[in-house]
This record gives structure tokens, C-alpha cells and sequence, in this order.
């Protein structure tokens, strides 16, 4: 009789519920509002780190850090952007559009992915995107300054020609022999862009001191930029494994992401 008195009590009890429902409620609050406190700290911490890195080892006082933010949540770049920094990279078309609009106009996207032919218009809607550095052929170049003009984009889009200088198959980029005439083309064809630099992603497992990816580029950059009578252009390589090496040897650019944020996350 006792044990069906107390079952009844805590049934009809409403206040006792709302007690047990409240404490429950607080404690998931409390350690999310904990986990979050701590993976801000983590983010913070290694972008300063970073941050810090560059200043140290680069040779061109301009050289600057994209947090390469793909796949990491919005919270992430939030974290991120209280260290000062402003430059994000992001791969994939809608994931960046997506991130664009609910996130600060003062970043300043990088586009680092493969761009289709079809997501061009997407990319060149952006209206605080800094540069696309994945241009590596003349016909891309054509469809993005299609793109571009069609969206009605009131400022020339800095592009960046990618090289595949390592030669490898699993890489996109056009053959360091067509990189003058990829960036000649845009340079006299496409009047909604401004050629803006060449990227590489050099070879895993190089000698990082001597790393002739890294070179190559260097080597590509002054020729092009005399040849052209660029007054300014870049060269864009280094990621999170040896983005030292590239500074040393002369990146205006480097890409790092797996430092600063841990881990890459899967494309859900």
C-alpha cells in the first residue's frame, strides 16, 4: 500500500517532476556551456600559436595565415576570428555560401577546393570573397569571369592559377610548362578577374627544406610576374605540415587547418 501510495505521489507530483527535470536540464547547460568554454580556448591557443609561427619564419613581410575552416562549425570561426584573424579557407561551394551568410562580412573567404564549371555562379555571388585559388585551366577562368559578370560582381575576383607541380595524377592544377599561357589568357580575356598569384600543393613526405614543388613555384612566380609586368603577384603554398618550410622558402600564403582547429572531420 506504501509503494502504491509513493508511485502515485511522484506521478501526480507536478513540482517534483519540474525538480528532477530542471537539475537535469542544468547540468546538460553546464556541460555544454563547459565543452564550449574549452574548445574555444583549444581553438584560440593554437591559432596564437600559428599566428605566432608565421611571424617568426616568414621572409615576406605581407605572408599570411588562412585558417583553413572546412567542415568545422561556425562556432569555430567565431573563436577564431578573437585572435584578429580575418582569413578563412573553405573547399566546398555550398558549405562556404552557407558560412558566408551567417557569419561576419568582415572575413575574408579563400576558395582552396576544386571549382566546378556549374558552382561558379555560387562562388562569384560571395561578396566578401578574397581570392579563388583553384583556377587551372583557361576554360575555368572563362566560366568564373562568366560567373562574375552575370552576378553582377561590383569588384574584380583575385584568382590564383594552380599548378600541379608534383606531377601527380591524384592532384588538379595545370602542367608547370601551361602556366604562362593559362595566366596570359587571363590577364588579357577576363576582365572581371585579377590574376592574383599561383598555388601549389606540394608532395607529401618531400624534404621539406628543399622542397622542389615549393621551388618550382617560386621559380614560376618571378617569370610570370616579370613576363607580365605584374606589380603584384603571389605565390600560395604551404599547409599544416610544412607550412614552415614554405615560409622560409618564400609563400606569401599559407594554408593551415589540422593545426589550429585538430583533426580534419569528415564530410557528413
Amino acid at each position: 500500500m506504501l509503494a502504491n501510495y509513493s508511485k502515485k505521489f511522484f506521478l501526480n507530483n507536478l513540482s517534483t517532476k519540474s525538480y528532477f527535470s530542471n537539475q537535469l536540464l542544468a547540468r546538460v547547460m553546464s556541460t555544454t556551456v563547459n565543452a564550449a568554454a574549452e574548445r574555444e580556448k583549444t581553438v584560440v591557443e593554437n591559432l596564437k600559436d600559428v599566428l605566432k609561427t608565421v611571424e617568426e619564419f616568414k621572409t615576406h613581410p605581407s605572408a599570411r595565415l588562412v585558417a583553413v575552416s572546412k567542415y568545422m562549425p561556425a562556432e569555430d570561426i567565431s573563436y577564431a576570428m578573437k585572435t584578429g584573424q580575418i582569413h578563412f579557407g573553405e573547399s566546398y561551394a555550398a558549405e562556404l555560401e552557407e558560412k558566408s551568410k551567417n557569419l561576419p562580412s568582415n572575413i575574408a573567404w579563400h576558395f582552396i577546393g576544386h571549382l566546378q564549371t556549374n558552382k561558379c555562379k555560387i562562388v562569384a555571388k560571395i561578396p566578401n570573397l578574397f581570392a579563388v585559388e583553384t583556377i587551372e585551366s583557361e576554360k575555368k577562368a572563362d566560366a568564373l569571369n562568366k560567373a562574375c559578370v552575370n552576378v553582377g560582381r561590383k569588384d574584380k575576383l583575385r584568382v590564383y592559377v594552380q599548378i600541379n607541380t608534383s606531377g601527380e595524377e591524384s592532384k588538379s592544377g595545370c602542367e608547370p610548362e601551361e602556366t604562362y599561357k593559362v595566366c596570359k589568357h587571363i590577364k588579357e580575356n577576363c576582365p572581371a578577374l585579377e590574376l592574383y598569384g599561383l598555388m601549389t600543393i606540394g608532395m607529401k613526405d618531400r624534404d621539406a627544406a628543399n622542397n622542389p614543388d615549393f621551388k618550382k613555384i617560386v621559380e614560376l612566380k618571378e617569370d610570370i610576374k616579370s613576363r607580365l609586368e605584374l606589380d603584384h603577384f603571389e605565390a600560395s603554398f604551404g599547409m599544416s605540415g610544412d607550412y614552415i618550410e614554405a615560409l622560409k622558402l618564400g609563400s606569401d600564403n599559407v594554408r593551415v587547418g589540422s593545426a589550429i582547429f585538430g583533426p580534419r572531420r569528415i564530410k557528413q
